[in-house]
């Protein structure tokens, strides 16, 4: 596969979906309810490729034979537990979504980049509806009112 960046762009370009799933699960957290969410974030990643078929970027980072091959390195984020507790998470979340737009800014189209918007906010969905209130993530609401204002902010960046 073809692609128009560099193994640190493409690590970027994919902290990013991934750091909105994180800060919508740390606005809420539960046992249960985390490890669901986990699932909910990897699924979304997993079916990108197949979701957007035409969309250079997501190709570039998402398609089973990238992912596959190590072409890139994501690293763990560094979260500490005060960043949790401020809401900062939500800031990385946002410089990491910028960070990323910023990159393929020149490299992809309007509309693949407004693509990979959604896909980004599609994550930060998937997460924040996965696990429900209660022990085991099954109440209701599924979106807790912590986890609706990280959406609302991840949604006015992403212009979604």
């Amino acid at each position: 596969m073809v692609t128009n960046y560099t193994a640190i762009e493409l690590s970027k370009i994919a902290e990013a979906p991934m750091m909105v799933g994180i800060a919508v699960a740390m606005a809420d957290m539960g046992i249960v309810s985390t490890a669901i969410e986990a699932a909910a974030m990897s699924k979304e990643i997993a079916g990108a490729a197949k979701k957007y078929p035409n969309n250079s970027i997501i190709q570039s980072v998402f398609a089973e034979e990238v992912l596959r091959s190590n072409a890139y390195k994501v690293t763990k984020p560094d979260i500490k537990p005060e960043e949790i507790q401020s809401g900062m998470v939500t800031d990385k979340a946002i410089a990491a979504v910028n960070t990323a737009v910023e990159l393929v800014n020149g490299k992809a189209t309007p509309e693949e980049i407004s693509e990979f918007k959604e896909f980004i906010y599609s994550c930060a969905d998937a997460v924040a509806n996965a696990a429900g209130s209660g022990l085991f993530g099954t109440g209701n609401p599924k979106v807790s009112p912590q986890e609706a204002a990280t959406l609302t902010k991840l949604k006015a960046v992403l212009s979604v």
